[in-house]
């Protein structure tokens, strides 16, 4: 097993559904309730800024339109990213990765990047992101690199070889098990659904760990804590106290 300074709990975009997600605000929230570790979804402006966004396009979660990714920063920066979710958010911005970084390191709290590229600049994503964290977090505990998308893994690994990475499954296709080796990853991150007794077994035996998404009820965190995994991304951080 590789070092693993993570822990177990992790929020899911900041604060679940409490708060507009992949905000400054919704890690604040899921700060309060105690968590030291978030996920995150990271994409590249048109100009090649890294900001917070889970979709390719801007609709569901902010009052712009079309595919973020080809839009410049300077027009994303100026969308209302927390009118979608409720009044109390409304006109909460956009945050560029490096605003997120520099939160979680004073404040001491770890951090989960997943690589979300816009269609077709899977690999410039993960080479940009990997950069720009080795530079934020040097000499400190790393982000943790996570992808469903093999291209981004291996375009950061290329860049910053020892940031922590683990790849992301939604079902287990042949092989998945050396993808994750081939690219040398720290972590499996899958369907919480999928993992049993024998699958973990095959993740810890190779020296990677086992986390899973997204965990929102008390049986499913019960039973993934008695087969021994890793870690638990949740949307519950008003529920499950870390």
């Amino acid at each position: 097993m590789q070092a693993w300074p993570y822990p177990r709990w992790i929020a899911h975009r900041g604060a679940g559904h409490l708060a507009p997600e992949n905000t400054l605000a919704a890690f604040r929230l899921g700060a309060h309730h105690g968590y030291r570790m978030f996920e995150c979804d990271a994409k590249l402006s048109a100009d090649g800024v890294p900001f917070l966004m889970h979709d390719a396009t801007l609709e569901r979660t902010t009052n712009g339109t079309g595919v973020g990714g080809e839009r410049p920063w300077s027009e994303l920066s100026r969308l209302d990213a927390g009118s979608w979710h409720s009044r109390a958010y409304a006109g909460e911005p956009l945050p560029t990765l490096e605003s997120l970084a520099r939160y979680c390191i004073a404040n001491g709290l770890f951090f989960n990047i997943e690589i979300k590229p816009t269609p077709g600049v899977e690999a410039r994503t993960g080479t940009v992101v990997a950069e720009h964290a080795a530079r934020w977090w040097k000499g400190r505990v790393p982000p943790l690199f996570t992808s469903f998308k093999v291209e981004s893994l291996q375009a950061a690994a290329a860049a910053q070889p020892e940031i922590p990475r683990g790849l992301l499954v939604d079902n287990f296709t042949d092989g998945w098990l050396q993808r994750a080796q081939s690219l040398k990853c720290a972590a499996l991150v899958c369907n919480h659904a999928l993992w049993d007794s024998a699958t973990v077994a095959a993740v810890h035996a190779v020296g990677m760990r086992c986390l899973s998404y997204t965990v929102n009820d008390e049986w499913a965190a019960e039973r993934l804590i008695a087969l021994g995994t890793d870690g638990i991304i949740t949307d519950a951080v008003d529920r499950f106290a870390p």
